[in-house]
């Protein structure tokens, strides 16, 4: 049964619709997942062994021309055939990441299995099959996310593509294991991003999967320059966010990683009209901010934060912090902890006046 979007749509939010059939009697629950897949961009036959109770979940958000879908379910097995795409036959790709269990994939002849971690790609117009194990005893749902992303959305030939359906690829490393982040992330808290990003949130998930599938045809020539160097600043991002504690970071430290010049690590950031200094010193205030504001951390020595995300230097951090917040960074804390605390208060009495 489907649930309102989570949180109000006039706070600006990413909106996630939620399809749960634990909301219905066990044996009501198969049926409506039926019908909710016969609803969807792509529709399937599903057979399952849990048919008589299946408590399954779907989270859908729709990110521009992509939707994705946060699937829970038990055991299934699921068919596309011929006169289910004469009924509807969408101009769709389908991206699957597994989370959990095991899967297998098949369609134009190519046959591949899948384990938590690696992707899967289909052509939502051709007939496939998937199928989806939990574990052996019912205790653990199979889980996955899945894209489904237009044709006119890939920047990358179609008759190039036919040859990485059903297949699999890796999503522990490289450009995977950053798409795979940016999916379990983005449709876990969508609640933590906005609904005007929408767009381009859409656009760094495409840069990445049109990156990851160029990466897995014979040449990546296929791949535009324009979307090859949009998908490595993500990663480059990444990795800066993921390294803001090492002493070590430097402009020299961040190219040799991806194995480029510290000049084309420049240009990357001169196109996004920053600087990739300027963008370690905000990522690392940023952190620092966070901390001083939360209430747990509040005897917590400041330079210790400071050190924590990068800053060696207690009056340069102090300058630093005071330059792009107009305050000290002691000032900034005792502000953000009065607040807390008088929430904390107000609360406490309106639990009050409701007690009695």
């Amino acid at each position: 049964m489907e649930d309102e979007p989570e949180g109000p749509a006039m706070d600006g939010k990413l909106q996630q619709h939620i399809f749960d059939t634990e909301q219905a009697r066990p044996s009501d629950r198969f049926g409506l997942w039926l019908d909710m897949l016969a609803a969807s961009p792509a529709p399937l036959r599903v057979r399952s062994e849990h048919a008589d109770d299946f408590a399954a979940r779907a989270e859908f958000i729709e990110l521009g021309p992509i939707r994705l879908a946060h699937y829970r379910y038990p055991s299934v097995d699921c068919v596309r055939t011929r006169k289910l795409i004469q009924r509807s036959d969408p101009d769709y790709y389908l991206l699957a990441l597994t989370l959990d269990g095991i899967g297998t994939a098949d369609q134009e002849g190519q046959h591949s299995s899948c384990r938590p971690g690696d992707f899967t790609f289909y052509d939502c117009s051709r007939p496939h099959r998937v199928t989806h194990q939990g574990d052996n005893h019912g205790r653990q749902h199979a889980r996955s996310v899945v894209a489904f992303i237009p044709y006119d959305a890939v920047p990358l030939p179609y008759r190039r593509l036919a040859t990485l359906f059903a297949a699999r690829m890796s999503g522990a490393e490289g450009i995977g294991a950053l798409l795979a982040d940016y999916l379990v992330k983005l449709t876990s808290h969508p609640e933590q991003y906005h609904a005007a990003d929408a767009e381009r949130l859409a656009g760094v998930g495409l840069d990445l999967a049109a990156t990851m599938l160029g990466r897995h045809l014979v040449s990546e020539d296929a791949v535009p320059t324009e979307v090859h160097r949009r998908a490595l600043l993500a990663q480059v991002r990444s990795f800066i966010r993921q390294h803001l504690g090492d002493a070590a970071l430097s402009p020299q430290f961040i190219a040799d990683a991806h194995h480029i010049s510290v000049r084309s690590l420049h240009r990357f950031f001169e196109a996004e009209e920053t600087t990739v200094a300027a963008y370690i010193r905000d990522e690392r205030l940023g952190r620092c901010r966070r901390d001083l504001a939360d209430p747990a951390l509040g005897d917590r020595p400041i330079q210790l934060i400071a050190s924590r995300w990068g800053f060696r230097d207690k009056a340069h951090f102090s300058r630093a912090f005071r330059a792009a917040h107009g305050e000290t960074p002691k000032a900034y804390r005792v502000r953000c902890l009065e607040a807390a605390r008088n929430v904390n208060t107000q609360a406490s009495v309106v639990n009050s006046e409701r007690t009695y």
